[in-house]
């Protein structure tokens, strides 16, 4: 299975935040809209990702301060994305080995989507069910 068939099950719509946005708007629009990453933006390029565990570790060196920085102070540039023919299977073992829970999902350097592990895992269970449902029938089918 591929990135692509997980964007159009969810749907390309991705909550974005610009660089000079405050720390505060940022947490807060994570909240209205129930998101644990925001993908940053500069102008139409994309220059980072912003979790909910960047804030938190930002809180913890920085304290009440924070709440002065904008998301430029504290963003991760050095984020990694995929792209919509990348194998589930390969965003799996990246999403382990960066410890990334959002990946955004570039095409032709333009962002198509994100994917998070919540939607990495979902369909890795449904593709589970189907292969567990075929194994059953055609056991059942020969005996």
């Amino acid at each position: 299975m591929k990135v692509q068939s997980i964007l159009e099950h969810k749907g390309p719509e991705v909550i974005t935040i610009g660089l000079q946005a405050a720390i505060h708007q940022a947490a807060h629009l994570m909240s209205t809209t129930n998101v644990g990453a925001l993908v940053v933006t500069d102008g139409d390029k994309v220059v980072g990702m912003l979790t909910n565990r960047d804030i938190v570790n930002a809180f913890s060196r920085h304290g009440w301060r924070l709440s002065d920085l904008q998301v430029a102070d504290i963003l991760r540039p050095d984020f990694v994305s995929v792209a919509p023919d990348d194998s589930l299977k390969q965003v799996m073992a990246l999403m382990t080995r960066r410890r990334a829970t959002h990946m955004p999902v570039l095409e032709d350097n333009r962002l198509a989507g994100i994917i998070s592990i919540g939607d990495v895992v979902k369909h890795r269970l449904e593709e589970l069910e189907l292969e567990t449902d075929v194994l059953r029938d055609a056991y059942i089918a020969l005996h």
